[in-house]
């Protein structure tokens, strides 16, 4: 997709320029089957990329940017609850939600992701093709671990 649009995005893509948080997104991928994961920030009018892990050619690095309209995180700032969906052709509540019919998944993890100071600062995502089962105490315990993770690793920055 190119370079960041402006001075926000790419602050927020070297926020995510660490080490340790790819470390974490290749340990969601690897606990979920899922092949992209990503760390969001997400604002009441913008959703950028902070950092990406994308095995999937989703196509997005960081800096890039979607709709904040065409994301489910968008719905998880407004609530600050997670949405972890196994299977969305199967579920339904989401199998004629427009995101994941736009994006083209079938099983998605968001979390959202609040600093040390109580804001929230965006989520910690993934998508697949493929439907995954996600929704396991011991998968659902190991993504929210993930998550505190991210937000102390962006709450020290």
């Amino acid at each position: 997709m190119g370079e960041p649009k402006d001075a926000f995005a790419a602050a927020v893509a070297a926020q995510g320029d660490n080490s340790a948080i790819r470390a974490i997104l290749e340990e969601v991928c690897a606990v979920t089957g899922m092949g992209f994961s990503a760390v969001a920030r997400v604002t009441e009018d913008r959703w950028i990329a902070c950092q990406v892990l994308d095995k999937i050619e989703f196509g997005l690095n960081p800096g890039d940017e979607l709709a904040i309209k065409t994301t489910i995180c968008d719905e998880i700032r407004d609530s600050g609850q997670r949405v972890i969906i196994d299977h969305v052709a199967a579920n339904f509540e989401w199998r004629t939600h427009p995101v994941p019919i736009l994006y083209g998944f079938e099983s998605y993890a968001s979390l959202p992701l609040f600093l040390a100071d109580g804001s929230f600062f965006g989520t910690l995502c993934a998508i697949d093709p493929e439907p995954r089962l996600l929704t396991s105490e011991q998968t659902i315990a190991v993504l929210e671990a993930c998550a505190q993770r991210v937000a102390a690793i962006l709450s020290a920055g």
